[in-house]
């Protein structure tokens, strides 16, 4: 499995994965900002942005698929950063491959499972035929009769690309996630892990919930838990600096 990602700057190294439905592309800004003291990778997870597609989607296998990667880049006692579906692949990695990080962050997800809740993103995405839709817009219309969001339709719309002139292609592998969205929302079982942890969450999102807490750090004795107020999901979006400063604070410690 090749898992395509840009590398940044010099210095002790953090990879970056991202959550469902994305791509590295989203972590672009962020990943420069922290490039300007640490080499930084940000990486595509399989069935996404511009890695290669597999039938196979679970996260024992995204997380070996990071320690292959590792291995092929020479990156010894790396910082994990994974943000929703990629946080949960950096918890199946941290519990697969306990003693190769120095850190983890693990961004708005728990260890549990979810209840399905993407019913609308993937009405949304199969609205829309691509043997009929020609340009992006035609396509976000047909998205926003499922989901009314714009920043969701804009996020999603990202996976389209020019495949030929006039043809439009998803770069995800839409089928397969789809197929496989309920290994997506499993629970990844932790006994116990001394990893130095910090779990980021939003103030206003429900993936971490404050009953959550304890049983985290049950499985975290190193670990804690910050909160940025004032923001949902999309914590490392709504408010880059705060997150940023957490995370240069942590990785200083």
């Amino acid at each position: 499995m090749n898992l395509h990602f840009t590398k940044l700057g010099n210095g002790e190294p953090i990879l970056i994965v991202h959550g469902l439905f994305g791509s590295s592309d989203n972590w672009r800004t962020l990943g420069k900002k922290f490039s300007e003291k640490n080499t930084v990778y940000l990486i595509d997870l399989r069935n996404h942005g511009r890695s290669d597609h597999s039938d196979e989607m679970n996260y024992e296998i995204m997380a070996d698929d990071l320690m292959n990667f590792i291995n092929k880049e020479n990156i010894v006692q790396p910082i994990l950063l994974g943000h929703s579906m990629g946080g949960k692949t950096a918890l199946m990695f941290v519990k697969k491959f306990p003693n190769i990080l120095s850190k983890l962050i693990v961004a708005d997800i728990g260890t549990k499972s979810y209840p399905m809740h993407h019913d609308q993103i993937l009405k949304g995405l199969n609205s829309i035929d691509l043997n009929i839709t020609k340009n992006r817009s035609d396509a976000q219309k047909k998205i926003g009769t499922h989901i009314k969001e714009i920043g969701v339709q804009q996020f999603l719309l990202k996976n389209l690309y020019w495949i030929n002139k006039g043809q439009l292609a998803w770069r995800m592998n839409l089928n397969v996630i789809e197929k496989n969205i309920f290994e997506i929302l499993k629970k990844i079982n932790i006994d116990k892990n001394f990893t130095k942890t910090l779990f980021l969450r939003g103030g206003l999102s429900n993936y971490i919930l404050l009953e959550d807490f304890e049983e985290i750090q049950k499985q975290f004795p190193n670990g804690k838990i910050k909160t940025i107020e004032n923001v949902g999901h999309w914590l490392h979006v709504e408010n880059p600096s705060k997150f940023y400063r957490l995370v240069v604070d942590f990785i200083k410690e």
